[in-house]
């Protein structure tokens, strides 16, 4: 076997999360060969744990990582770490996946589960304390800050929303207007759920021991053990450009993700995405279970082709002899 060869896969697999890794499992236990490429910089890496995924819950996200890896593994697909500059479509269709180092490898599909990346508010302290008491999920961490005080930040259009939903948590939840004033429809929400406004721009955090204490607003610090800040999510695509895919703006406003149908598939011939990358709010769950859908699909898609390809075959390769031996199995077969 030759090195072209030995780097022709049916499905390249871009990301080693738990979409990717759940798209992987089932290909590879449909006899698929499959790889998968991590560049290794996941989404929730600063957090201590994973929450809400069933008979998973709290354990940490490189654990799961590495569980899965051992399951895709077992059933035969392959691990490539390293990143992907570019992805162009050959002469005969197949996909070529061009890496920082040079490489190339060549699949007849692709599954694109790249995740996203998250654009912190600019405020000093925020990204340092970003996955640990500077928060963004009530489902992924509200648990953990439960009854404590929470401020949230305002630094994007359901920051409102988040302030509502941390509200379930505690009863003691501050919103701190920042640089976006709610309107008075959200001042009356805030005020029936006994949520506190705080107006004015937040110039740093107050962290004691480690621990974050408070948010100052002005001369003035507001007490808070943990923060909520709204992200910007921006799905990591960019290498998909070649391709005419490129990521388009969320309709809530909350950044941008590549476009595709319930299964995965792209407007791209061959591409499939799951995961962040195209579903901004999933959680690890449900990433997993998008990438094992569109795994899923992809074989199917595989299979069809498959078929055809052997019907043409079939059809050039036929003789009358052949034709009517065919007519009288399937004569039989009735």
């Amino acid at each position: 076997m030759t090195q072209d060869n030995q780097d022709a896969y049916d499905v390249v697999v871009i990301g080693g999360g738990a979409a990717g890794l759940g798209g992987a499992l089932v290909l590879a236990r449909s006899r698929r060969s499959v790889v998968v490429v991590d560049g290794g910089q996941p989404r929730n890496a600063p957090a201590p744990g994973v929450h809400g995924y069933l008979t998973r819950d709290g354990v940490p996200p490189s654990e799961l990582v590495r569980i899965g890896r051992l399951e895709v593994q077992g059933y035969g697909g392959h691990f490539l770490d390293g990143q992907v500059e570019q992805v162009a479509r050959l002469d005969d269709g197949r996909l070529a996946v061009t890496l920082t180092d040079g490489r190339t490898l060549t699949g007849r599909r692709l599954l694109v589960a790249t995740g996203l990346v998250d654009e912190l508010p600019d405020v000093p302290g925020v990204r340092e304390r970003w996955g640990r008491d500077v928060l963004h999920c009530p489902y992924c961490h509200g648990w953990e800050v439960r009854d404590q005080t929470i401020a949230v930040l305002a630094s994007g259009p359901m920051s409102v929303h988040q302030a509502l939903m941390f509200r379930q948590l505690s009863t003691d939840v501050t919103y701190l207007s920042h640089t976006l004033a709610p309107t008075a429809e959200q001042q009356e929400q805030l005020r029936a759920r006994g949520i506190r406004v705080v107006d004015g721009p937040v110039t740093e955090l107050q962290v004691v021991d480690d621990r974050l204490t408070g948010a100052l607003v002005g001369a003035a610090t507001v007490p808070c053990a943990a923060l909520v800040v709204a992200t910007q999510m921006r799905a990591r695509a960019g290498f998909l450009a070649g391709l005419g895919l490129t990521p388009v703006e969320h309709p809530f406003g909350v950044g941008d993700h590549l476009s595709a149908d319930p299964q995965g598939r792209t407007d791209a011939p061959g591409v499939w995405v799951a995961g962040n990358v195209t579903d901004l709010a999933a959680q690890v769950g449900a990433a997993a279970a998008a990438g094992a859908a569109a795994g899923a699909a992809i074989n199917g898609d595989l299979v069809m082709e498959e078929t055809r390809t052997a019907v043409e075959a079939l059809r050039a390769d036929a003789t009358p002899s052949t034709v009517t031996t065919y007519a009288a199995l399937a004569a039989g077969a009735r």
